[in-house]
């Protein structure tokens, strides 16, 4: 961080917004445009295969499949990619604690303890301290990218990636002017998200609805059904290889190993017991675990060690699904000043607690017998997400506000507003810049996507598609 902007809280807001002014002269707004590869720019191919190393080596195909998808699959599990190419641009000072991954698909709904529907950013796998613009920058090109798939031109897809700048800046100013606990408790109901399209966007309206609707449908009645079976009067996972294997199916002795037998997870509950609050704690020793499976996540994480586990009650229909995932290093780690953490699943769970509105109770992590640090939370629980293909223009500007309106929260809760709202001012140079910056980076995107589909068709990386 600039050693100007250390926090010191004797400082006025207006003098914090100041100091963010005067960052302007170390590192110009328009400077955040200028994008060009490196010379020495690291194989991007090559940066994700050293990624695949401590991963579960049978899932990879699976991995680069679901990026060979397209380019907008690309960007979703290449966080480590832009991160690298990221370290050479210009930065304004200012840190907060980032998302490290803030694309347009890792926001999302969700249910709060209590149980009202809300909109925020939902992914905190490559959370970090780091320069607030690295988060902004990477929305702003997945909405290019995104656009672009949506068949787009790039004069609409530059004003998009400006209107995230725009509204991000508009939100900052906001949230500068509130106070620090009004600032903690903001957040973005799913009606107001409903509301919204109707609005500004009257062809995606309904979308939005249906997806509202669909995400207060999964609720944990509804995700025992779907994920569970009964089998001779006893409820268990429902095996739907290769995505969901239950433990107890496994094919080799190796695969039995690197999931651990239920010893081992019930060694992972007690630990990850002993890090929530003591009333989550007594609620949660209510269950015993019954059944546990291994399970695919999403585009990047897809080989890192994820398992769901079956929980049940003495009463049959009380039961409860929690996901056991695997925390590594952030993506971001090795381009930033290094940090120290306990855990890395604790970095997970302490950046998504600070950085969403509200979050999941059974949030929590462990640390395995054999060093493998994990995060724990619920599974579903009125989640749901937009399918941003189907948008239209109008529905994905929309959108995109408010991704960048619940982006500019969340800094702000980790972050210094003033001082980054003072910094982008109340002109449209920064803004200029960033859809300057997001299509050249897209532009980089749709070349190292065209690297991997050639990697696949050549045999020097082997995805399995359509899983």
């Amino acid at each position: 961080m600039n050693a100007t902007m250390q926090e010191n809280e004797s400082l006025s807001v207006e003098d914090r917004r100041a100091q963010g002014k005067s960052l302007r002269k170390q590192v110009p707004r328009g400077s955040h445009g200028e994008w060009a590869p490196a010379a020495d720019r690291p194989d991007p191919l090559a940066l994700l295969q050293a990624e695949d190393k401590g991963r579960l080596q049978q899932l990879l195909p699976i991995k680069y499949g679901r990026m060979l998808a397209s380019p907008f699959a690309f960007l979703r599990g290449s966080a480590l990619v832009m991160a690298s190419d990221l370290v050479a641009s210009p930065v304004s000072g200012l840190e907060v604690i980032l998302c490290g991954d803030a694309h347009l698909s890792n926001f999302g709904i969700f249910a709060t303890p209590e149980r009202d529907v809300v909109f925020d950013v939902n992914d905190f796998d490559e959370c970090y301290p780091g320069p607030w613009e690295w988060d902004l920058k990477r929305l702003a090109a997945s909405a290019v990218v995104a656009g672009r798939g949506n068949g787009f031109d790039d004069k609409t897809n530059k004003k998009l990636a400006a209107m995230v700048s725009k509204a991000y800046r508009k939100a900052m100013k906001k949230l500068a002017a509130m106070s620090n606990l009004d600032v903690w408790y903001y957040h973005v109901d799913a009606s107001t998200v409903v509301q919204l399209f109707d609005q500004r966007a009257k062809k995606s309206a309904k979308q939005a609805q249906k997806t509202v609707k669909k995400a207060q449908s999964h609720t944990t009645a509804r995700t025992l059904d779907k994920l569970t079976e009964i089998v001779d009067g006893k409820r268990q996972i429902a095996s739907a290889p290769p995505l969901v294997v239950r433990l107890s199916d496994l094919a080799t002795e190796e695969q039995k190993k690197e999931a651990a037998d239920h010893g081992e997870i019930q060694h992972a509950w007690q630990a990850y017991l002993e890090s929530l609050p003591q009333e989550r704690h007594r609620l949660l020793k209510r269950y015993h675990i019954t059944d546990a499976a291994l399970r695919v996540g999403g585009v990047g994480s897809v080989g890192t060690r994820c398992m769901i586990a079956l929980f049940e009650s003495e009463k049959p229909e009380d039961a409860l699904i929690l996901q056991q995932k695997e925390a590594d290093h952030s993506a971001l780690e090795p381009y930033l000043s290094k940090q120290e953490f306990d855990s890395q699943a604790q970095r997970v769970v302490i950046g998504q607690r600070l950085m969403q509105a509200s979050s999941d109770i059974f949030l929590g992590w462990d640390e395995a017998r054999t060093g493998t640090q994990y995060y724990w939370r619920q599974l579903k629980d009125e989640k749901g997400s937009f399918d941003v293909t189907k948008l239209d223009v109008d529905g994905l500007a929309t959108y995109l506000a408010v991704c960048a309106a619940c982006l500019a929260r969340a800094h702000a809760r980790a972050g210094e507003p003033a001082a980054i709202s003072g910094y982008l001012g109340g002109s449209d140079v920064f803004d200029k810049a960033i859809s300057k910056f997001a299509v050249a980076y897209a532009d980089q995107t749709e070349k190292d996507y065209q690297a991997l589909v050639d990697a696949v068709n050549n045999g020097h990386i082997v995805a399995e598609t359509g899983v």
